[in-house]
Order: structure tokens, then C-alpha cells, then sequence
């Protein structure tokens, strides 16, 4: 069921595209929008989807009425499902087309790697005319090398309507959507209004280093210009490094944990030797943070050290909580440190999803990081079950948005569209 705890106030109705497991499509629906169709292709993942909040779409346009609906879930491959049904329809469609083509980890093929799906984004705002985008991305797409396919994936998305001729290159297509450009006015209703926006998902309260590309787009008739949404909306920085530094400077950090004496002091040892300044921003949330959930005793671990060891257990108050043997830190790969940001969380490393996801206890012993205290990170809420095995469930973790992060851009989204009565629901 997707009601845990307080419901949302609908504001707006959305689609969400590769929703893998549900990071931004949860962001989404807690800031208040009724998900018309969510679409996944991966097994799991769907699994995962109707463990929590999906149900399989009961008919070709069923919609959902209200936000304790089930979201109506399509799996299968986005490039055989149609979208027109919800013409006019949609406020929002979010979604991260599949990453790995771009990836700095990839194999840089781009435009001709099968998996690139922002041509299926193109597609079906074509055919929803959504007011806004919400895309989130790797930021491996802003590398120098990827650059000139970056851009025209901007221009594209600013003119959707213009479809790509069949056997033309994206060089070529670039060169037509230059010369359209020139044509269609600014506040056409077949323009979207573009801005990316590269960010870091700790700036935001993840407790998690993530550099990512956010792209957003107003449709150009709704009067929402680039310069009033970065002005106006544009999500800014809460978190800092600095005030992470200046937090464990004067003790309040540590006031809220109970840290050993050794494992303080090889934290502060880190620290830069120059005093940070005060930035008015709250501080990065840590790994310890996140995991030391107890809001009435901090400083305990969210669950007993000794299961963490144990390879599985039938315990059902520590559901994806077991641990995982023989933890060691990869050459060239640190481990997770507990008074700093995670890492980020991977899809894929060395040949293991999570691979990577080794912490340094106070101790200085080594474990792996269990999928739950992984899906913390990601700031998935804890009632949120992933399904299939360990390695599934830390694939659909590495390739999700942090649900905080998703959360700020919709929100600010909402913000936007309310400025000027464009919303199709309203609190």
C-alpha cells in the first residue's frame, strides 16, 4: 500500500519512466503527486515496486483517483508502450533514462549504445505535453567528451516536437534543431524552457557523496523562464562540508554521538588544518548519522553489531539486515569512514552490485554495509522492501535517486507551477 503514516496533499499528477527501483518516483509522490503510470523494465525492480506501492495496470487507461491508490505499473519495455491516453493530462514526468552509456565507469558509447533511452523521453512528452521534466542523470554526461551529445540532448528536449528523421545521425538532427530554434517562438507551447543543473546529493541532506545532473523544463506557454526558475525556485544548497568541519569543531557533532576517544580523534586528525568558515548552511549528514537512527539514543547502532556478522537470520524485527562475509577493502578503494558522507552508492562494482559498500567501523575492523543501512543512504524510507537477491537489491539502490534529493526538485517544481496556476490539483 502506498499509505504509511500521513498522506500526501495531491498537488499534481505525474508519469514516472524508468522507475527502477523507486527513488524518484517515492520523491515524487511525497510531494504530492498521484502517479497516472509508473514503467520499469527490469524484474526485480518491479518486484521490488509491488512489495511497496505498485499494482499491475488493470487496463489500458486505467488511471489512479486518488494518492491511496496503488501506482499503476507497466513493466516491460518502454519502447512498446503508449503514453497518448494521458494527453494533457500529465503535470509532471520524471525519470533517469538508463545512465550506464554515459557513466564515467562506462563504455563512453553514447548515442549509439542501445541502452541510451532519451529518445523515449523525447517520445512521450511528445505525447503527453507534460507541463514540466524532472531528469536526473550522471554526471559523466557533462564530461568534455560527452559535452556536444549533451547539449543536443538540451536542445532536443527544448523541442521535442521536432522528431528526429529516421537514419539521420544526432549530428544532423543537432544541425535541424539548430535552424528550428531560430523559428519557433519563445513561448510556444511546442518549446520546453531547459536548465541543468549539476549537483551533489550531501549539499542536499543524502547522506551520501552523488554527483549528479538534474535537468528541469517548463513547457514554454505556462511563462516559467530560465531566469524567474533560478532565481525564484531552483533548489540551492542546505548542507556544507564546512559546516560538517565546524560541527565536529565545536562538538555539537560529537554531542550527538557517543564516539570512542581513538575514533574521534582520527576524524578530527582529517579535518583540514585551516578553520572552515560559518556558511549558515546545516551540516553534511554522515554515515553515523544515518545509521544511528535512534531519535531517543543516537549513539546506538540502528541494529545489534553481532547479526551484522551473520551471513543470514530469521530475525523479523531485522528484515534485510544480514550481513555479508568477508568484507575487505579493494586496492585503490577506500572504505566508507562513519564521520563522513557515504560513498556513492554504485550499481556495479568490481563484478558485485554494492561491491564497494565496505564501512570502517570505530574499531577499525571492516563489514560490509547491509541493504538496508544502503537504502538509508539513498534516504528511502525504512519501511521500503526491496526484492530479489542481495546483489539485485543493491543494483536497484545504486542506480535510484535518493529520494531527499528527488524530493527538493519536486517540491521546488510544485513551487513553480503554482506561480502561475498550473497545477491540475491544489492543496
Amino acid at each position: 500500500m502506498v499509505h504509511h503514516g500521513e498522506l500526501p496533499i495531491e498537488v499534481g499528477a505525474s508519469v514516472e519512466l524508468f522507475t527502477g527501483g523507486g527513488g524518484l518516483a517515492m520523491a515524487l509522490h511525497e510531494a504530492g503527486f498521484r502517479h497516472l503510470v509508473v514503467n520499469e523494465f527490469a524484474k526485480r525492480a518491479c518486484e521490488t515496486l509491488r512489495s511497496n506501492v505498485a499494482v499491475d495496470r488493470k487496463g489500458e487507461d486505467h488511471v489512479p483517483q486518488g494518492m491511496s491508490d496503488p501506482w499503476p505499473l507497466i513493466e516491460g519495455d518502454v519502447r512498446s508502450v503508449e503514453f497518448a491516453y494521458l494527453r494533457d493530462r500529465v503535470d509532471v514526468i520524471a525519470g533517469g533514462p538508463p545512465c550506464q552509456p554515459f557513466s564515467l565507469g562506462g563504455a563512453h558509447k553514447g548515442d549509439d549504445d542501445e541502452r541510451n533511452m532519451f529518445p523515449e523521453l523525447f517520445r512521450v512528452v511528445r505525447e503527453t505535453r507534460p507541463k514540466a521534466i524532472i531528469c536526473e542523470n550522471v554526471r559523466g554526461l557533462l564530461r568534455a567528451s560527452f559535452r556536444p551529445y549533451f547539449d543536443y540532448i538540451l536542445r532536443e528536449l527544448a523541442l521535442p516536437f521536432e522528431e528526429r528523421r529516421p537514419g539521420a545521425t544526432w549530428t544532423e538532427h543537432d544541425e535541424y534543431l539548430r535552424a528550428r530554434d531560430a523559428l519557433i517562438p519563445q513561448d510556444s507551447p511546442q518549446r520546453y524552457i531547459v536548465t541543468p543543473m549539476p549537483v551533489n546529493a550531501a549539499d542536499f541532506g543524502v547522506p551520501q557523496v552523488r554527483n549528479r545532473v538534474i535537468i528541469v523544463a517548463f513547457r514554454a506557454d505556462l511563462g516559467i523562464n530560465r531566469e524567474t526558475w533560478q532565481r525564484d525556485f531552483m533548489p540551492q544548497p542546505t548542507h556544507s562540508e564546512n559546516a560538517l568541519h565546524l560541527s565536529m569543531r565545536d562538538s555539537s557533532y560529537w554531542r550527538r554521538h557517543r564516539v570512542p576517544a581513538d575514533a574521534r580523534k582520527r576524524a578530527m586528525d582529517a579535518l583540514p588544518q585551516r578553520p572552515a568558515k560559518d556558511d549558515g548552511l546545516k551540516p553534511w549528514r554522515t554515515l553515523r548519522d544515518a545509521l544511528y537512527g535512534n531519535p531517543d539514543r543516537p549513539w546506538e547502532p540502528a541494529l545489534p553489531t553481532d547479526l551484522l556478522e551473520k551471513k543470514e537470520h530469521r530475525d523479523p524485527r531485522f528484515v534485510h539486515h544480514q550481513g555479508w562475509p568477508g568484507a575487505r577493502v579493494y586496492a585503490g578503494h577506500t572504505p566508507n569512514v562513519l564521520d563522513r558522507p557515504a560513498k556513492t552508492v554504485k550499481a556495479g562494482v568490481h563484478g558485485v552490485p554494492g561491491g564497494e559498500s565496505v564501512m570502517l567501523l570505530d574499531d577499525t575492523t571492516h563489514r560490509y554495509m547491509t541493504v538496508r543501512e544502503t537504502a538509508r543512504v539513498m534516504t528511502f524510507p525504512d519501511w521500503w522492501r526491496l526484492e530479489g537477491p542481495r546483489g539485485e537489491q543493491m543494483r536497484q539502490l545504486g542506480n535510484a535517486v535518493p529520494v531527499q534529493l528527488g524530493k527538493v526538485f519536486a517540491e521546488a517544481v510544485v513551487q513553480a507551477l503554482r506561480s502561475v496556476n498550473a497545477l491540475s490539483a491544489s492543496d
